[in-house]
C-alpha cells in the first residue's frame, strides 16, 4: 500500500527539482481552492529564481516529466502552478486499510514515531471554594482534547490537575460557612454546597467591613497549624473535590497525578529564600522579597514574598515546575490557563530562568466565554455553573430525541440525550480557536444542522443507516474509474488532507482545525449524498460508493474521537 500525501509527493517532485530540499517543496505544496478538482498545486516562482527561467515555462517542464507517474490521475500545468490530481484509489486504499491510525499516516510510514515526546499538561487548576464555572469547562475540554491528540501521535502524554485549596479566597468561604454553616452537611451537590458560603461572603462583607479581616485572621490561624481551623478546611476541601468529581466523570476526565497548593508553597517558599541568599532576588526596606526583571526580561518586577512573610501564589508554581520535572522527567510541561494570567506566566518563566531551570514549558491561553446573558462574575453570585451548562445541553437535547423519536425507550432517549448533548456542549467550545472568546449559545448548539456537533454525529449515523441497508460486504475490490461524480472527487480530496490537518493541530495546538475539518468534510458528504445514489441495481457503484462512505466514517470517527465525543450509530 502506498500513501499519498504532501511528504511523498515532495518526494516525487524531488527527483525532477534541482536546487530545492524535500522539506522546502513540502512546505510550498498549496491546496487549491475548492472549485479546482485538482489535489494539490506547486507554485514555480521560488524556481524561477533558481533557474532563471519563466515559472510557467517550469511548470510546463515538470508536467511533461512527471506525465507517466502511477500515483496521478491528472497533471496539469496552469500558468505558474503544477497541478497534481491524486488517485482516488491511494486514498480510500490507505483509510479502508488504516482505520483508525490513517491520521498516523507519517509515523507508520516511516515505522517509527516520529518526535515522540513525553508531555505534561496541567489543567484545570480550579480554586476548591467554588463549583466549577463554565470557564474551567473550556479549560477542560482544551487539555484533554490537547492530551488526546498528542497520545494519538505517540506521545507519552501525562495529564495533571493543581488545586488551589489553600489561600484567602478558601477562607472567605471557611469563615462563611463557621458563621452561618450551623455545622450542617451538604443538601446539594457539594462543591455548589460550598460556593453558596462563598456567595455568602460576598454579600455580607458589603454589610460588614470587618470580615475580611475576619477572613485574613483565619488564613493565619491556617499556616500556623490550628487544629480546628484545619479540620473545618479539610472538610470543606473534600466537599468540593467530592463534587468535582461528578464532573470530571461527567466529561470524561481522569488525572494521573493531582498536585495541592497546600503542599507547595512552603517548598516554593524556600526557593525564593535560597534564591535570595544567591543574590538572585533582593530584600525590600519593609522586609517583602522582589525580583528585578525590568533590565533582562522587559517585564514588570514581581513581588515574591509579602513584607509580613506570607508567600504569593507564584511561588508555588515555581515548586510545581520542579516537582513535575521530578516526576515525569517531561520534555515540554503544557499549563492550560485563560489569558487574564497571561503575565502571570511570563513572570514564571522568567523566574524559572533565572533560577537556572531551563526546561521547556509553555502557557496555552485561551480566550473567555461567556453566554447570552453576559459574562460570568462568581464574587458576585452570578457565576455559570459548568454543571448547570451540562444539565441545560442534555436537557435540550432530550426534548429534540424525544421530538424525533417518541417510540425508543426512555433509558435510550435519556442515553442519546447525554451524547448528543455532551458532543453539542464540546463541539460547540472546540470549534473555536482558543485565543477567541465566545459567546456560547446552548440552544445553537444542540441543533442537528449547521456547525454543531449534533449535526457531525448525524452524519456518522446517516452513513451507518445506508450502510446497514445493503448486502454487500464493503471491499478495496472496486472498479476505480467509477468516481467521476464531482461531488464523489470532492469527498476523496477532503479526506487526503485529513493527517495534514492533524499534523498542523498537533504542532500548534490548534484544536479548532480539527472541528472545522470535519464540518468541511460531513458538508461535503450531505452534498454527496443529496446528488449520488449508494444503495442502486448497478452493484459495482453501490459497491464502489459504500467504500466512499465507510471512509469518510472512519475519519469522522477519528475526528470525534480525538474531540472526545462519542458517536452513536442511530439518532
Amino acid at each position: 500500500m502506498k500513501i499519498i500525501d504532501k511528504k511523498t509527493i515532495a518526494e516525487i517532485l524531488v527527483e525532477k527539482i534541482k536546487g530545492l530540499k524535500i522539506e522546502e517543496i513540502e512546505a510550498l505544496l498549496e491546496i487549491p481552492p475548492s472549485e479546482i478538482e485538482f489535489t494539490y498545486a506547486f507554485p514555480c516562482f521560488r524556481l524561477a529564481k533558481l533557474e532563471k527561467k519563466s515559472p510557467d515555462i517550469i511548470a510546463k517542464d515538470l508536467e511533461n516529466k512527471l506525465r507517466k507517474s502511477e500515483f496521478f490521475d491528472n497533471i496539469k500545468a496552469i500558468g505558474p502552478y503544477l497541478n497534481l490530481k491524486v488517485k482516488p484509489r491511494f486514498i480510500l486504499e490507505s483509510i479502508f486499510e488504516l482505520k483508525g491510525d490513517y491520521g498516523r499516516i507519517r509515523n507508520i510510514r516511516n515505522n517509527e514515531k516520529i518526535g515522540k515526546k513525553r508531555i505534561v499538561i496541567e489543567y484545570p487548576s480550579p480554586n476548591t471554594n467554588k463549583p466549577l464555572h463554565f470557564g474551567h469547562i473550556r479549560n477542560i475540554l482544551l487539555g484533554k482534547t490537547l492530551s488526546n491528540l498528542l497520545k494519538y501521535k505517540g506521545h507519552n502524554v501525562f495529564q495533571v490537575n493543581l488545586y488551589n485549596n489553600r489561600g484567602i479566597h478558601i477562607c472567605k468561604s471557611m469563615l462563611a460557612y463557621k458563621k452561618w454553616g450551623n455545622n450542617k452537611e451538604p443538601d446539594k451537590k457539594s462543591d455548589h454546597y460550598v460556593g453558596d458560603f462563598y456567595v455568602k461572603f460576598s454579600e455580607m462583607a458589603e454589610k460588614n467591613v470587618n470580615l475580611e479581616q475576619e477572613a485574613y485572621d483565619l488564613l493565619r490561624l491556617w499556616e500556623q497549624g490550628d487544629e480546628e481551623t484545619l479540620k473545618l478546611w479539610n472538610r470543606m476541601n473534600n466537599w468540593v473535590l467530592e463534587g468535582f468529581n461528578v464532573t470530571f466523570e461527567k466529561l470524561g476526565i481522569s488525572f494521573d497525578k493531582e498536585y495541592f497548593e497546600s503542599d507547595l508553597y512552603l517548598k516554593g517558599k524556600e526557593i525564593i529564600l535560597d534564591g535570595l541568599k544567591k543574590g538572585i532576588f533582593e530584600k525590600t526596606e519593609d522586609g517583602a522579597i522582589v525580583v528585578r526583571l525590568t533590565e533582562r526580561y522587559n517585564l514588570p518586577d514581581k513581588f515574591l514574598i509579602r513584607s509580613d512573610g506570607t508567600s504569593i501564589y507564584i511561588t508555588q508554581d515555581i515548586y510545581l515546575a520542579y516537582k513535575k520535572k521530578e516526576d515525569f522527567n517531561y520534555d515540554r510541561s503544557i499549563y492550560v490557563v485563560g489569558d487574564p494570567q497571561n503575565q502571570h506566566f511570563k513572570w514564571l518563566f522568567a523566574i524559572l530562568d533565572m533560577l537556572g531551570f531551563r526546561e521547556d514549558n509553555y502557557h496555552l491561553s485561551y480566550g473567555m466565554i461567556s453566554l447570552p446573558s453576559g459574562k460570568m462574575k462568581s464574587r458576585e453570585g452570578t457565576v455559570v455553573d459548568g454543571d448547570d451548562v451540562i444539565e441545560e445541553v442534555e436537557n435540550l437535547a432530550f426534548s429534540e430525541v424525544n421530538k424525533r423519536y417518541s417510540d425508543i425507550s426512555e433509558s435510550e432517549k435519556l442515553k442519546r440525550a447525554r451524547i448528543i448533548g455532551l458532543a453539542a456542549l464540546k463541539f460547540y467550545i472546540l470549534k473555536y480557536s482558543a485565543v477567541k472568546g465566545f459567546v456560547f449559545k446552548p440552544d445553537e448548539s444542540i441543533s442537528f444542522e449547521g456547525e454543531t456537533g449534533p449535526y457531525i454525529q448525524y452524519c456518522y449515523a446517516r452513513i451507518a443507516s445506508i450502510i446497514s441497508k445493503s448486502e454487500i460486504q464493503i471491499n478495496t475490490n472496486i472498479n476505480w474509474d467509477l468516481y467521476t461524480h464531482k461531488n464523489e472527487l470532492e469527498l476523496i480530496k477532503q479526506m487526503t488532507y485529513f493527517p495534514e490537518i492533524i499534523e498542523s493541530a498537533e504542532e500548534t495546538y490548534n484544536i479548532h482545525l480539527i472541528a472545522q475539518y470535519l464540518l468541511t468534510l460531513c458538508q461535503a458528504f450531505n452534498s454527496f449524498y443529496s446528488s449520488c445514489q449508494v444503495i442502486s441495481d448497478n452493484k459495482d457503484l453501490e459497491n464502489a460508493r459504500l467504500l466512499l462512505i465507510k471512509c469518510v466514517q472512519i475519519v469522522i470517527a477519528i475526528g470525534l474521537e480525538i474531540l472526545g465525543i462519542e458517536t452513536l450509530e442511530e439518532m
